[in-house]
């Protein structure tokens, strides 16, 4: 009698992962339900028959086999559209069925889908993981966010988007209404930070202090963020800036009033002992701090701020050592690998790194090259067989958020590249230090070549790159030693 009739764990022909008995049996094994998933979700040339279609097999290499080819005898294809394709319910396929179920959202109340809201009903059915965007729609608060637009219940505007709820879904679906053309574009960190503002200041339970960051956030933070978008947008550091202020500047008025004081009565005391508190930088209340001042809302005091305390930059053994590990190391992901070296070989910030499309990767015959800045820097080999394996397998493009992105590292919102801070935190976790090693990245390249060629390179302004290059001694390093004061 087999393990699974006497009811042993059985393992996964795939993954090795172990399985309840009762699972599908295809020829290469037992299949848990994530391979199968997966497997009926891969569309390739078949090794077998060279046919470009559904390829849930797998030969004794690993490459993708049709089911014919694979000996899999079950039939894929759906009995109401003819594609070969998982099916989610009996013989009909997840597109067909997540076509039906939006366009019942969308309705708005004639019976047909919503006109504006075409684009975007035709642009998530069309996504090449049916099943993920079921599961989307199958969430308690998106039916009734879509069937809001759909049925005019509030103006299919950002100002009416920012009436409805949660506002982390009201983003996503904004996102995918601009990336389909259905709304014009708009600064979506902005945008979020005026959602995040009005939630944040409803938290605040003292009535005086929440008045007092209202007025501030209204008229110096907002009035100066609106202001930036003009000449680009204001970017997720932007963002993250201003709410470490206000949350800062909250910090302080509770300090104020642990030690029972109003603003009004604050002493040079009190702003000596927050900023001696230990804990997070407090000079992001600074600004706070000096607006209360020029509003007499706290009397005339020395405000000064703390300065950070600078950071060793790792030795060129040490770079050296995580660039060698980064060209070899087939474990960690080809994604953090090839961000990892563009800040150790390139000293790029993370910040401008999600900023880089696939036209800023040229090819031209052998040689690859990554414009940074003017001209395009060269990438050599192993490094360049990196970056084009990478350029083939980019994440996040399957889905209705980001199918056609141009963006080098494409986020999971529609549009947009990834976080900044998702990058920092995958380097962390792979044990590449960001900063201190894009300081030592930079200071040797300023060691090799004069500062404006690297700054031109690089994207550097050239001033910057002449003081670092001044503090890392690049300039003196081509003086003959001994005594030149005579």
């Amino acid at each position: 009698m087999s393990p699974a009739r006497l009811g042993h764990a059985i393992s996964c022909g795939r993954c090795q992962r172990e399985v309840q008995p009762g699972v599908r049996r295809w020829p290469d094994g037992h299949i848990c339900s994530g391979c199968y998933v997966t497997a009926m979700e891969t569309y390739a040339s078949c090794a077998g028959c060279g046919r470009h279609r559904l390829t849930p097999g797998l030969d004794a290499n690993g490459r993708p086999l049709c089911p014919p080819c694979a000996g899999i005898t079950v039939g894929f294809t759906c009995g109401r559209c003819g594609r070969e394709a998982l099916r989610h319910t009996k013989n009909t396929c997840g597109h067909c069925v997540l076509t039906d179920r939006l366009a019942v959202l969308l309705d708005d109340g004639t019976g047909q889908i919503r006109p504006e809201l075409v684009p975007f009903h035709d642009a998530i059915r069309q996504m090449n993981r049916p099943r993920a965007g079921i599961l989307w729609i199958s969430k308690p608060h998106i039916p009734p966010l879509l069937a809001a637009l759909a049925r005019g219940q509030v103006p299919l505007t950002h100002d009416g988007l920012s009436t409805l709820s949660p506002w982390r879904s009201v983003i996503h679906v904004r996102d995918l209404l601009i990336a389909c053309g259905t709304l014009p574009e708009a600064d979506r960190f902005l945008l979020l930070f005026e959602q995040w503002l009005t939630t944040w200041l409803a938290g605040i339970t003292d009535d005086a202090h929440r008045r007092l960051l209202h007025r501030f956030a209204t008229w110096h933070t907002l009035r100066r963020l609106r202001a930036a978008t003009e000449n680009g947008p204001i970017g997720p550091a932007r963002n993250q800036a201003a709410r470490h202020a206000l949350t800062q500047s909250a910090a302080f008025l509770a300090w104020l009033a642990s030690r029972n004081h109003a603003p009004g009565q604050c002493t040079q005391g009190d702003v000596d002992g927050f900023f001696a508190r230990p804990g997070q930088a407090r000079n992001a209340a600074i600004p706070f701090l000096r607006w209360c001042t020029r509003q007499r809302e706290l009397p005339r005091l020395q405000i000064t701020a703390r300065p950070s305390p600078a950071r060793q930059p790792v030795s060129q053994q040490q770079r050296l050592d995580l660039i060698r590990r980064l060209a070899g190391d087939r474990q960690l992901d080809l994604r953090d690998r090839v961000v990892a070296l563009l800040v150790l070989l390139y000293a790029q910030p993370v910040t401008k790194i999600t900023r880089l499309t696939t036209s800023d990767v040229i090819r031209d015959g052998a040689t690859l090259t990554i414009r940074l800045g003017d001209p395009p820097a060269p990438v050599p080999e192993p490094f360049a067989a990196l970056v084009a394996s990478y350029l083939n397998a980019r994440p996040n493009v399957i889905t209705a958020t980001n199918p056609s992105s141009q963006m080098l590292f494409p986020g999971r919102s529609a549009g947009q590249p990834m976080h900044p801070t998702t990058l920092r935190l995958r380097l962390a976790a792979a044990g590449i230090p960001n900063i201190t090693g894009r300081t030592a990245a930079l200071r040797q390249l300023l060691l090799q070549a004069p500062a404006p060629v690297v700054a031109g390179m690089l994207g550097y302004s050239a001033v910057a790159a002449e003081q670092i290059a001044a503090a890392s001694g690049a300039t003196w390093k081509n003086y003959a030693p001994g005594d030149h004061g005579r």
